[in-house]
């Protein structure tokens, strides 16, 4: 068996849950975790035939992948901005739209030079906290989580990647390790999905990736938003920023929610497919 005749064996067995393209994607991913190879190193290498042990473990990825477990968890690893990050079942996969939103940050000049204090709420996996240290060098990053599970792979993370943050185990709905502090940038994209919209949902995602960090009821669906939005009020320099990533149907709702908080200079910013998908608010 080569890489060619098991490129055909993913496209079989996979053709249920992915198109085409997504499964020679995914398929190269594995050629890449498992062989190191870049895309042109495959072509160069797929009439190459596979050892058994090789072969077994492209086998064993594959059952994981029909049975759909992402990528990301099934290889334990996820690309965001540039930076690796090890995932797991305890935090959400990174997505793009989340990439939007650090770069949204990083290139607000007057916000990002007068970055002192940084908190990322809800942080995961680390994916926004760590990225924001990595081009921020000078600020003090702080990241908060309700889940150990989420902060013990989040340190993992920022080991990884060779930055320091400091990792805060609390409640956003009832915080109590933070209260002293004041923060230049207050950034979360926290649970923001009602569950009207689980139908919507592709089923890997709701298989696979934890629903605390996903989900919030039909009837409080900005419960978090109030909350952190609350912490800002309190915690949030004078000049500083709130940013959020939002639900893209709740984007007036939540603009009407910070501006009845007292927040100014409101911004709703679309992502890249056009959905309104973040938010920025000052005091």
């Amino acid at each position: 068996m080569n890489l060619a005749e098991l490129s055909v064996t993913y496209q079989q067995k996979l053709q249920k849950l992915y198109d085409e393209e997504e499964i020679h994607s995914l398929f190269l991913l594995v050629v890449n975790h498992l062989l190191g190879y870049s895309k042109g190193k495959y072509i160069i290498e797929k009439q190459t035939p596979l050892n058994e042990d090789v072969y077994l473990k492209f086998e064993e990825i594959l059952t994981l992948l029909s049975d759909g477990k992402p990528i990301q968890y099934v290889i334990g690893e996820a690309q965001f901005y540039g930076l690796s990050f090890k995932v797991n079942s305890s935090v959400l996969i990174p997505r793009p739209e989340t990439e939007e939103l650090v770069d949204w940050i990083l290139n607000d000049e007057e916000i990002s030079r007068q970055s002192g204090n940084v908190i990322d709420i809800g942080t995961g996996s680390g994916c926004i906290a760590i990225s924001l240290k990595k081009h921020l060098s000078q600020a003090h990053v702080f990241a908060m989580d309700i889940s150990k599970e989420a902060i013990e792979t989040a340190k993992d993370n920022a080991l990884f990647n060779q930055v320091e943050v400091d990792f805060i185990h609390d409640d956003i709905l009832n915080p109590l390790n933070v209260d002293s502090k004041m923060f230049d940038i207050i950034v979360s994209n926290p649970p923001y999905i009602t569950e009207n919209e689980k139908q919507e949902m592709h089923q890997n995602v709701l298989a696979h990736e934890p629903h605390t960090a996903l989900f919030v009821s039909n009837e409080k669906p900005l419960i978090f938003y109030e909350a952190i939005a609350d912490f800002a009020k309190k915690h949030l320099c004078k000049g500083g920023a709130l940013f959020f990533e939002i639900n893209e149907y709740l984007g007036e709702q939540t603009i009407e929610m910070l501006g009845s908080k007292g927040f100014v200079d409101i911004v709703l910013r679309k992502d890249m497919q056009g959905k309104d998908r973040m938010v920025k608010a000052g005091l």
